[in-house]
């Protein structure tokens, strides 16, 4: 019920009283023989016709009316401002939340990107632990492993390394070898050219390395 409801409700009430009070007042006069007129029933009763104590009775009626309806209000504006601020915490954190997810997503995508454009000091030869510090380097931690997986069956990390019968050359066996100047024209003695040739030719044909590799368990080649 609304504040002026209420209010209106009260005065109603009052108003009600007051007249049943004049009405039946008026009523047991004439039984008892007064010579005054009885007043219909719908005749106004004024306030000063009213016995004091009446009044204050009915004042503080309406008081205790419009008390209850401001503890109502406050109560109701209590429980909403309650429930903004359990709405506005969730909403927080849920904002935290999908924030740290892309956060972390973005870390987990670096990582598996690498650097395809790193540049290492050209070198007469390099050890097998320099050529896997450059491809995890190039070929980022998340691919690392599956990268790994298959240079480490297709040519031992040997950079050099030649099929006799295919001609397949390099870290990746690139058939022809050929394929990697693409990339440089160094393809025969860098490392890091043959890198960046096989991780473009894994994501572009399988999507990525662990996508290659998947291949590779069920083929035994890629």
């Amino acid at each position: 019920m609304s504040r002026i409801s209420v209010r209106g409700l009260a005065v109603a009430s009052a108003t009600a009283v007051t007249t049943v009070g004049a009405v039946v007042g008026v009523a047991s006069g004439a039984d008892q023989g007064s010579s005054e007129p009885v007043e219909a029933a719908g005749t106004t009763t004024l306030l000063a016709d009213i016995p004091e104590g009446q009044q204050v009775q009915q004042a503080s009626l309406t008081e205790q009316v419009l008390a209850q309806s401001d503890a109502a209000d406050a109560t109701a504006r209590q429980t909403a401002e309650q429930a903004a601020r359990v709405q506005a915490a969730k909403d927080a954190s849920a904002k935290k939340k999908a924030a740290d997810e892309k956060a972390a997503k973005a870390r987990e995508e670096a990582a598996s990107r690498g650097n395809a454009r790193a540049s290492f000091a050209i070198q007469a030869s390099y050890s097998t632990a320099q050529v896997k510090a450059m491809a995890q380097q190039i070929v980022g931690s998340g691919q690392f492993a599956c990268f790994s997986n298959i240079v480490t069956r297709e040519s031992g990390w040997d950079y050099t390394a030649t099929n006799p019968s295919s001609g397949a050359y390099g870290l990746v066996q690139a058939n022809p070898g050929t394929k990697m100047a693409s990339v440089a024209s160094d393809w025969r003695t860098n490392p890091a050219t043959q890198i960046k040739w096989g991780l473009n030719y894994m994501n572009v044909r399988y999507g990525s390395p662990c996508g290659a590799w998947d291949y590779w368990q069920v083929h035994h080649s890629y």
